[in-house]
């Protein structure tokens, strides 16, 4: 059953749209992260070269994900709009069509990157057990890699119908048999043997395809009208080039995005070592829980956008971009209140026998990340503005900017010439954060007071007849 209905989302109260729409989202976004933690945490009783291993993968993998946000993200904004103007038959088809292209791109990808795996890990860093550890994580971790990519188009297919829970039960089967086999094939639990790292990586291939195949059955078995069809099924060459248009600017972006933070891990490897990546890495993941409201907030906003976009009605698309900034600054700030007051607890429950020099950095490293947790919040929903505009373009632009033209060079700057070390890549990331939501809230006030939203809404309403 949906949550929210299309009439709610399209004439209902926006804040219960957006926060029902969002909780499974949350939910979603919360076992997820609770995959990477506990991974973190098995990962952990390896030794600080096994948690440094995964961390320089963190952001090559968030990297390679940028062919999954091009479906993912096409597929829901499209569906979004089709259903909001009530053509629902093309919302399925649109669907089928992100699956296919999601086989495609996924298989791909992860043919490229298996018989690359060495070559790109030698380029953060070469002639150490990490290196090692790393490219053997990587070339096993890609093997879920195309169920991942489908499973992630389908998923964007039901939050654009409005359907969020199905997305939230996809994840929680794929992270729950991730989480069940991480103490087996990592550590050798009863009758395995331990793999350590390989374990960690395979534990999450098996999630990734036992989840696509939950999303598949889902699909083909129908949730409130969302399901596959014959006649859904077709190889549209205009529904293929839709999908792109939208979901390039956005996988683009991200994969610029991660290219810079595939270049500062380098950085931090270069003026701190292993303690600063394994700090690092587990900054980054513990953090990454403060995001998970703000992420639900954006995947619903992009979705209410669009539908309401579709129903013509550009105005309640445009307070849904304000009401869930507000909703994601306040949420943002309120989470950062626990790792701001207690990071040493938060540390020793990950990595229990960190050095000093990465226990310190790590704590160093929570603390400035907080104060920037407001601006990520509303920065998030400011893209989903845009993005269920199809103005996607924008969203990576202002990405952009954010990493290659503020982050990025104070970063190097501040470790590099002004000797500040890892401090200035932590400093990096809480400033580039709030000067690039101050920007893209300025622009996205003045696009809309020029009319952005109602050429949307125009343009909507022409590609679904």
């Amino acid at each position: 059953m949906v949550g929210v209905s299309r009439e709610e989302i399209t004439d209902g109260s926006l804040v219960r749209s957006l926060l029902f729409l969002a909780a499974p989202l949350v939910v979603q976004n919360l076992v997820q992260v609770a995959q990477q933690i506990v991974d973190t945490f098995w990962v952990g009783r390896l030794g600080e070269n096994a948690v440094a291993a995964v961390g320089v993968n963190f952001p090559v993998i968030a990297l390679i994900y940028s062919a999954a946000i091009v479906v993912s993200t096409g597929t829901q904004v499209i569906v979004s709009q089709r259903v909001g103007a009530d053509n629902t038959e093309e919302g399925c088809r649109t669907a089928f069509h992100g699956l296919t292209l999601g086989f495609l791109s996924g298989s791909v990808v992860a043919v490229l990157v298996i018989f690359s795996a060495e070559n790109i890990i030698e380029l953060l860093m070469s002639g150490s057990e990490v290196t090692t550890l790393a490219v053997t994580y990587l070339g096993t971790y890609m093997l879920g890699f195309p169920s991942s990519v489908m499973s992630d188009a389908l998923e964007g297919g039901f939050v654009g119908w409005g359907d969020s829970r199905a997305a939230m039960y996809v994840n929680v089967i794929a992270v729950v048999v991730n989480i069940g086999l991480d103490p087996f094939l990592i550590l050798g639990w009863g009758p395995f043997e331990s793999m350590g790292v390989r374990g960690a990586a395979l534990a999450t291939a098996i999630g990734y395809t036992v989840g696509f195949l939950f999303a598949l059955g889902l699909f083909l078995k129908g949730r409130s009208g969302f399901v596959l069809r014959r006649e859904a099924v077709g190889f549209d060459l205009d529904v293929y080039r839709e999908i792109l248009e939208i979901g390039v600017p956005t996988g683009a972006q991200r994969s610029l995005s991660q290219l810079v933070r595939v270049l500062i891990i380098a950085l931090v490897s270069a003026v701190g070592g292993a303690a600063a990546v394994a700090a690092y890495t587990v900054g980054a993941r513990i953090s990454s829980v403060a995001f998970i409201p703000a992420q639900g907030l954006s995947g619903a906003a992009q979705s209410i956008v669009g539908q309401n976009l579709g129903a013509d009605k550009p105005d309640r698309a445009c307070r849904t971009t304000w009401v869930g900034a507000a909703i994601a600054a306040v949420g943002l700030t309120l989470a950062g209140v626990v790792q701001w007051v207690a990071p040493e607890m938060l540390v020793n429950v990950f990595v229990p026998d960190m050095t000093p020099d990465g226990f310190r950095l790590t704590v160093d490293y929570l603390k400035i990340l907080v104060l920037g947790y407001w601006a990520l919040g509303a920065s998030y929903m400011f893209n989903a503005g845009f993005n269920g505009a199809r103005r996607t373009k924008v969203s990576m632009v202002i990405g952009l900017l954010k990493y290659w033209a503020i982050r990025l060079p104070i970063a190097a700057v501040g470790a590099l010439w002004l000797d500040f070390g890892v401090h200035a890549v932590f400093w990096a990331v809480t400033l580039s954060n709030v000067i690039g939501a101050t920007g893209a809230g300025i622009y996205y006030y003045y696009t809309t007071n020029r009319g952005m939203l109602k050429r949307a809404a125009e343009k909507a309403s022409a590609s679904a007849d």
